[in-house]
């Protein structure tokens, strides 16, 4: 397996190779509901040092490299735990997201986890997105609270017919609500997708922080995806047929953790931007912001 890989990112591999050969084809068995897509002779599954089957993502200057999820999912829940890039990331995102396969550019959804990369000792942003009907630029911006790059953390997407929730370790950080005469995803059938690429033109303080190739092969680590379907109230068929009125998915939202965590965390919002909307006309999703 490592023999397909370019040199670039072979130059890294010593730490895991001894793995590589004894495990390469029961953790890809293993890690069944994903499947690599783009730069597959740049990534790789492994078992980590706790046992748990983990797909390398691996970034140099040629190109990056991606996966999908093999099932599609209309509502649900979606956590993947990830360790982000070491050191110098300048210029790379990270992503995980949810967008359809077979449905327009110009009038697709998406739900988007990225995590811009900065300069060694400067914090990653965590930047989130909802595109509705092709429209995205709903961005709302994060800092996080520990080191994403020492360990292991699971960053999860709550998608139901009146929420999107984005949570990292369990804490809520954003939730996009449904609002009456708003677009909002509820039938476009999703994968989840993660990717690790290069975007130096934009990612790190407005693209003035460039990639440091000399840096490279870059590596972000994906592990534990796990997607549960979206449960109705007793006696409704799916998600989808929750009357209106119905609270089932106002339930357990920790109104509380997230309110702390916007007003520590987060840098920047659309619904604040006074430049997109100095003449008034805030979308009413930014009610609650």
């Amino acid at each position: 397996m490592a023999a397909l890989l370019p040199s670039s990112c072979v130059r890294c591999l010593p730490v895991v190779a001894w793995l590589l050969v004894a495990v390469a084809v029961t953790a890809v068995a293993s890690y069944e509901d994903i499947e690599q897509t783009w730069g597959k002779e740049h990534s790789f599954f492994f078992m980590d040092g706790d046992g748990d089957p983990t797909l390398a993502l691996c970034l140099d200057e040629t190109r990056g490299s991606g996966f999908q999820s093999k099932q599609k999912f209309l509502y649900g829940r979606f956590d993947m735990d990830i360790k982000l890039i070491e050191k110098d990331s300048a210029g790379t995102v990270t992503t995980l997201y949810l967008m359809p396969d077979d449905v327009p550019w110009d009038c697709h959804d998406e739900v988007d986890f990225e995590f811009l990369g900065n300069s060694t000792g400067e914090p990653y942003t965590v930047h989130t997105n909802v595109f509705v009907n092709g429209v995205g630029r709903r961005v709302q911006q994060f800092r996080l609270w520990f080191d994403p790059t020492a360990g292991y953390h699971t960053y999860s997407i709550i998608w139901n017919p009146k929420h999107i929730i984005f949570l990292v370790d369990g804490v809520p950080i954003r939730d996009f609500k449904r609002a009456a005469g708003e677009p909002f995803p509820t039938w476009q059938r999703m994968r989840l997708y993660g990717t690790l690429w290069n975007a130096d033109d934009w990612a790190t303080q407005g693209g003035r922080v460039k990639t440091d190739w000399s840096q490279a092969p870059f590596y972000a680590y994906y592990r534990n995806f796990n997607a549960t379907p979206c449960s109705p109230s007793p006696g409704v068929a799916w998600c989808g047929d929750e009357p209106p009125e119905s609270t089932r998915f106002d339930e357990g939202i920790d109104a509380a953790a997230l309110q702390r965590t916007r007003e520590q965390y987060m840098i920047y919002s659309y619904c604040w931007d006074q430049n997109r909307f100095k003449d008034g006309g805030r979308p009413s999703e930014c009610a609650s912001c």
